[in-house]
Order: structure tokens, then C-alpha cells, then sequence
């Protein structure tokens, strides 16, 4: 609890929990924690704290455990792209039962695709390029839907060439297929846009597929932290105590 001007007591702002799903590549932490440094400096009153569905600790259900049980609420943003098991069942697993609440995914977002389009600009992209949207996949057939949400506005932004769409795993085509299918399409060039938030496994498998250029992850990128932000708000705001 803190404080008003009046001396009456409100309750403290939920902590906020970015949870992403882990990775053995240094550069990879480093980018994921840099979206929570970027949350952090713009909203420093917040209780910021990092937490992971794999690979790295602390795992997400005890970051909530430890918060909860110490009088506070909490709120999960995962810091994934689109739904699947880890957001499905993993992070919804950890708050259940307890004064927390889990935010809906990064993606699909208007401002993904904004940084996505810097992306390729920066790698030197251009016209007549074919593009595959390279994402990292899911069995999960919300987690498919959500993908070509952003490939149909990755497809109305970008006019210099054809966009498709390509996966790391579990969905089809498999990036290596989608750059494959675009020469044999006859681009001259294809272009991997990394659907991505940082380096890492599914990066290497992009890297590794064939494009002749890989753009970057996406972060870091200060709209990724507006996008944490505004998810907080939104399920901050379906708690009881909100």
C-alpha cells in the first residue's frame, strides 16, 4: 500500500512480470533484457521483475508465488510474439488462483509490423526483394492465426515485393520451404525478416535457412516496451483491487 496527499492508503500498483521464454545465447538475454530496462526507466515506480517459461531462471510460477505471497498482485506479460502452450498453459498455470492476471501476447501489433518494416529497410532490402516472415512456430492453431495477422499487414505495408510466411518449427512451410518457394517464384533475391525478439536458437535456424539476407531481431526497440506497457495496463486493469 502507499500513500495520497489526503494520508488514505491505495493499493500498490501490480508488479509486473515479463516472462520470456529463455535462452543460452548471451546477446539473446541481453536484447530480452533490455526491453525490461526500457520498462523500468519509463515507469520506475512499477516493480519490474524478469521470469521465464524455459532454459533460464527464475521460472514464472515462483516470480508469482513470490509476489503474491508477499501481499502484492501481479501481472504477466509475455514477452512472446503469439499464444501457444507457454502462454496457454504455462503462464496461465502460474497465475491461476492467485491475485494475478496474464496479459495478452506482444503480438499481433500494428507497431511489430512498424519496427519489422525498419527491419528490413536497415538490412538494405528493397524492390523486387521477396520476403518471408520468419517465425519461430507453434502447434497451436491460435498461434498460426495470430502469425498471418501480421503477414497480411506486413503484406499491406510492404509494397516492394511479395511477402510470405515461414516457421522455425512445429508449422508449415518451414522458412528454409518459404525461401525455397520464393526463388522458384523467381525472385532474385529473398529476404528473411526475423519475426523474432532476439538472437538465439530460432534465430540461428533462421540465419541458417537460405535467405540471402536476415534482417535482425526485433528488439531492442523502444516500442516494444510501449506495447509492454500498454498490455500491463489492460489486464491490470481486470484485477479485483484495479
Amino acid at each position: 500500500m502507499t500513500a495520497t496527499a489526503s494520508g488514505s492508503a491505495t493499493p500498490a500498483a501490480p508488479v509486473l512480470v515479463g516472462c520470456s521464454h529463455g535462452t543460452d545465447s548471451v546477446a539473446g538475454r541481453a536484447a530480452i533484457r533490455s526491453i525490461l530496462d526500457g520498462v523500468r526507466a519509463a515507469r520506475p515506480e512499477l516493480d519490474v521483475r524478469e521470469a521465464f517459461v524455459d532454459v533460464q531462471q527464475p521460472e514464472v510460477a515462483d516470480v508469482v508465488a513470490g509476489a503474491t505471497t508477499a501481499g502484492c498482485s501481479a501481472v504477466v506479460v509475455p514477452l512472446l510474439m503469439s499464444t501457444g502452450f507457454h502462454a496457454r498453459v504455462d503462464i496461465a498455470a502460474a497465475v491461476e488462483g492467485r491475485r494475478a492476471a496474464a496479459s495478452r501476447t506482444l503480438g499481433p501489433d500494428d507497431r511489430l509490423v512498424q519496427i519489422l518494416l525498419d527491419r528490413l529497410r536497415q538490412a538494405g532490402a528493397g524492390a523486387g526483394d521477396a520476403v518471408v516472415l520468419a517465425a519461430a512456430g507453434s502447434s497451436d492453431p491460435l498461434a498460426a492465426a495470430m502469425v498471418e495477422q501480421t503477414l497480411e499487414a506486413l503484406r499491406r505495408a510492404w509494397r516492394d515485393g511479395p511477402v510470405t510466411v515461414g516457421y522455425g518449427s512445429a508449422s508449415l512451410p518451414r522458412v528454409a520451404d518459404a525461401v525455397e518457394q520464393a526463388r522458384r517464384a523467381g525472385a532474385a533475391r529473398v529476404v528473411a525478416a526475423s519475426y523474432l525478439l532476439a538472437p538465439g536458437f530460432f534465430h540461428d535456424r533462421v540465419s541458417a535457412a537460405g535467405a540471402d539476407v536476415v534482417t535482425a531481431p526485433l528488439a531492442p526497440d523502444p516500442r516494444l516496451v510501449e506495447i509492454v506497457l500498454d498490455r500491463y495496463a489492460e489486464a491490470s486493469a481486470l484485477l479485483p483491487d484495479a
